[in-house]
């Protein structure tokens, strides 16, 4: 496990929000929290069960995240998943103790902005809130890893694609300025040849995924995985 950084993490904090303005455009209220009391409950009941495995990955996120079978998936690697179904990124802030910052881990793979989207968030809101999100982990230990799963496009959800694309191209480029902060693109290789989201990765839902889905996940972020860890 690295060593945490002890310097002053202002200065840290505040490279991360230079060049960051967007345009605030109406904001959506967010969901209560609170809905996710039973949940964290249950995580904390664990965590007096188990210990912090050493070097581990932790992924935390909505339920593309709760439903990926992680243990498996990723063999090789110790893993903690804190998944919770339909989280928004705001409950991910409100819960960043309990679901990340108690573990102190070098690396988190981070999904959500799905539910945001379909609550009617816009990238802008996505991007501040994500911002917020690392703000808390990096003021924490300024040498954290954080990948950001882009928002998948689903069956379901296909006529909030567009506004999808909004929100992943502004984490893409807040990202890509930053040597920690990484963006792991699953949506290519969910699109088939006609530019529409390959049936064969959703079940009957259209929107949370089959094994297929999560083959085209985990190889993704193995590929990411790889680069930093």
């Amino acid at each position: 496990m690295k060593r945490r950084h002890v310097f002053p993490v202002l200065a840290v904090v505040a490279s991360l929000l230079v060049g960051t303005t967007t345009t605030v455009g109406a904001q959506v209220d967010d969901p209560d929290p609170a809905r996710f009391a039973e949940a964290f409950g249950d995580f904390s009941s664990w965590d007096t069960k188990n210990s912090v495995p050493e070097d581990a990955i932790l992924f935390v996120g909505s339920s593309s995240i709760r439903f990926w079978n992680t243990a498996e998936r990723f063999p090789h690697r110790r893993v903690i998943n804190r998944g919770f179904g339909g989280a928004h990124i705001s409950d991910v802030n409100h819960f960043v103790k309990e679901a990340v910052l108690q573990y102190g881990l070098d690396v988190i793979v981070f999904y959500a902005g799905d539910n945001d989207i379909a609550a009617g968030k816009t990238g802008d809101q996505i991007l501040e809130d994500y911002q917020e999100f690392v703000h808390a982990v990096l003021s924490e230990n300024p040498a954290t890893d954080v990948i950001f799963v882009a928002i998948k496009p689903s069956l379901a959800r296909w006529s909030l694609w567009p506004r999808m694309q909004v929100a992943n191209d502004l984490i893409r480029s807040y990202s890509a300025e930053r040597a920690n902060l990484h963006y792991a693109d699953v949506a290519p290789p969910m699109l088939g040849a006609d530019g529409m989201p390959r049936p064969e990765l959703f079940v009957g839902d259209g929107l949370h995924m089959t094994s297929a889905g999560y083959d085209v996940w985990t190889r993704v972020l193995n590929q990411a995985l790889a680069r930093i860890h």
